[in-house]
C-alpha cells in the first residue's frame, strides 16, 4: 500500500494512506470499505507495537497496512469505538491474522462478531508499547460507543469514532440519545479538551475542536 508521508488529514476510498509521525507515535489513516470508513493503526515508535483503531472493511488491505518483513509493526491490539457493522466488517479476519487482542466497550461488545478480550469504561487506559490512550465513553450514537485520546504530544489527538465529526456529532436514532451524546461531548470532550485537540472520526476528514468548538449552540439548537 502506498502510504503519504504528508497528513492532512483526509484520504480517499481506495487511495493511499497518510501516516503522521509524532515523536513517540505514528498514526496511518486509511479509508476502507463503501462507507469510506477511516481505519488508523496506531505504532510506537520505540517498541513498534501496534494497535489498530477500527478494522472496518478490506481486511487484505488492513495487513497490507500493516505491512511484511521483519520491520513491520507487531500488531497486538484492535480497538473497535462501536458497534455499528460498518466498524467491524474486517475485524474477524484481521483478528485472525495477527492474534490480536480485541477491546470494545461491554455496552457494544455483544453485537460484534467476536468476542471482547479487553472490556473498557469510561476513564481506563489502553496500552501498547510505551503508549497510553484514555478511553472516554460517550454515549448516544450507540450505548457503547468510545473515543480514544492521546496526551503524549505538544497537543492531544482524539480518535472519536461515529460521535464526532467535522459539522456535528453523529447519527441518533431520537431526541433522548442526541441530547446524550451533545451533553457527554460538551461535558467529556470539549469541556476538557483545548482548541488544538486534533479528531480523527469514523468517517471523512480530521477536524479539530477549536474549529468545531463555536457550533456547539448551533448543533444542540438543530436537534437530531
Amino acid at each position: 500500500m502506498d502510504v503519504l508521508d504528508s497528513y492532512s488529514g483526509h484520504t480517499d476510498p481506495g487511495g493511499p494512506a497518510a501516516r503522521r509521525d509524532l515523536d513517540a507515535l505514528s498514526i496511518t489513516k486509511v479509508s476502507v470499505g463503501p462507507m469510506d470508513n477511516n481505519a488508523y493503526l496506531l505504532v510506537c515508535r520505540a517498541t513498534n507495537e501496534a494497535l489498530l483503531i477500527d478494522a472496518a472493511n478490506e481486511p487484505e488491505r488492513l495487513a497490507d497496512l500493516v505491512g511484511s518483513g521483519d520491520g513491520r509493526p507487531e500488531l497486538r491490539h484492535i480497538v473497535t469505538t462501536h458497534r455499528h457493522q460498518d466498524h467491524w466488517v474486517a475485524l474477524g479476519a484481521v483478528a485472525g491474522m495477527f492474534q490480536t487482542n480485541q477491546i470494545a466497550h461491554p455496552a457494544d461488545a455483544g453485537e460484534l462478531p467476536i468476542p471482547t478480550d479487553t472490556p473498557v469504561e469510561h476513564g481506563d487506559t489502553v496500552r501498547f508499547g510505551e503508549v497510553e490512550l484514555d478511553v472516554i465513553h460517550l454515549r448516544g450514537h450507540t450505548p457503547g460507543s468510545i473515543a480514544l485520546l492521546y496526551r503524549g504530544d505538544e497537543r492531544p489527538h482524539l480518535f472519536t469514532g461515529d460521535s464526532l465529526f467535522p459539522g456535528g456529532p453523529g447519527r441518533t436514532a431520537g431526541p433522548t440519545e442526541f441530547g446524550s451524546l451533545m451533553d457527554d461531548l460538551e461535558a467529556r470532550v470539549f469541556g476538557e479538551l483545548p482548541d488544538e485537540t486534533w479528531f480523527y472520526p469514523g468517517h471523512g476528514d480530521d477536524s479539530t475542536l477549536g474549529e468545531q468548538r463555536p457550533s456547539l449552540g448551533e448543533w444542540r439548537a438543530r436537534g437530531w
